[in-house]
């Protein structure tokens, strides 16, 4: 009698890719190889080319010698400097970008700058954001029952301040930098690391709530509160100084990180018309906003009254500049498209305060993935890749 045969025994390949986990929730915290092209990963490319690595330094010892020029100045540069621009043209250095929350952050920002010049030379934007947000995160999950501890008719600052609390590592990092900026004596770099740490590093909701918490407008309190969540007395100059000299402060910044953060802003913030359409969305732009709180570019609400946003700055003794610096102050003051931002993300704060607690989780993770064509979906090369080795399985069975 014939023995039957025997099933095919499946390659060991294939078993692992049955075995490659289907990623469910989001990514963690970004690192340079979760961006499509880190700074950090084409430096790296680039150390492998004799001809990239010596046209980088030359040109990185170029960029201490090159002054940033304002909007209303030609940038000069030597020809050496244009020579070693060129070798790199066709590098991935020219396209590479940084994230906010990346490690490494301030290694990967020096290179993008480093290379910034040779971007200006060719026919790429002269100022275009070094960040890249490309990567998912998690729907934030609220248990508003928690705080049935305050009165009903609590404002609203007031119960995204308890959110906070309840968050461990939000409770942490705030109280780091109340500590930080309280007092008569405190000191003012010490205020603004530790606010960078706050916004940097706590959930983005329970930052943005904190921050963007919306008030009656009766109810000064609610407002005053608003208006104190960074603490100004502390944090901004007790003087205000002229814009343009507050924005050459910013772009001077050894750490690139003050630069980074203001033509991100300018990037995603950009008004289109006056009834606020932004360049880019509305959540880069209130992200970009956000990411300049503990620099010397730092904007602040001007009252507890109203939702009007400025820097703390004067456009006083500006000479020739005037234009220059009043368009600088009022990209911040008069900018429909970050006053549609945050009149959007108040809107939505009240509405979370409007519906039954039970639901809460829901409509935040409802809305934070309503549009989720607009950001790269990390999942689908896995749920590719595993649809893929199961095609191959059933062939080969």
């Amino acid at each position: 009698m014939a023995r039957p045969p025997n099933p095919r025994t499946l390659p060991p390949v294939l078993l692992l890719l049955l075995l490659v986990p289907l990623p469910l929730g989001a990514d963690p915290l970004p690192t340079e190889g979760r961006l499509v092209n880190s700074c950090i990963q084409a430096r790296r490319k680039c150390q492998v080319d004799p001809i990239c690595n010596a046209a980088y330094h030359h040109l990185n010892s170029c960029t201490s010698s090159v002054s940033t020029p304002s909007p209303s100045q030609e940038l000069l540069v030597p020809e050496e400097c244009r020579e070693a621009a060129q070798h790199l043209r066709n590098s991935s250095l020219m396209s590479c970008t940084c994230h906010r929350r990346m490690k490494n952050q301030v290694a990967c920002l020096d290179i993008y700058w480093t290379v910034h010049l040779a971007r200006s030379l060719g026919d790429f934007e002269l100022d275009v954001s070094p960040y890249e947000d490309t990567v998912t995160r998690k729907p934030w999950k609220m248990n508003l029952s928690k705080l049935n501890m305050l009165k009903p008719d609590s404002d609203l600052c007031l119960k995204f301040a308890m959110l906070c609390t309840l968050n461990d590592k939000c409770d942490r990092l705030r109280k780091a930098y109340v500590e930080a900026c309280s007092g008569s004596r405190c000191q003012r770099p010490t205020c603004l690391r530790q606010l960078r740490a706050f916004f940097e590093k706590a959930s983005e909701p329970h930052a943005q709530g904190l921050l963007l918490c919306p008030c009656a407008p009766a109810d000064q309190g609610c407002g005053q509160r608003r208006h104190n969540t960074i603490a100004p007395s502390c944090a901004l100059p007790s003087e205000a100084p002229n814009c343009l000299e507050l924005r050459r402060v910013c772009v001077s910044d050894p750490l690139c990180r003050c630069r980074s953060r203001l033509v991100d802003f300018q990037t995603h913030c950009h008004p289109l018309d006056i009834l606020g359409t932004c360049a880019t969305e509305h959540s880069r732009c209130l992200r970009a906003y956000v990411g300049l709180i503990g620099t010397a570019m730092t904007p602040n609400f001007v009252s507890s009254v109203n939702t009007s946003i400025a820097l703390s700055c004067t456009c006083r003794g500006s000479g020739n500049l005037q234009d220059e610096c009043e368009q600088l102050e009022e990209s911040f003051s008069h900018n429909p498209c970050l006053m549609e931002a945050i009149a959007a993300k108040m809107r939505f704060h009240s509405q979370l305060f409007s519906q039954d607690w039970a639901d809460s989780t829901f409509s935040v993770m409802e809305h934070q993935n309503k549009n989720p064509a607009l950001r790269p979906q990390p999942w689908v090369p896995s749920l590719f890749s595993c649809t893929l080795s199961l095609i191959l399985l059933l062939s080969l069975w």
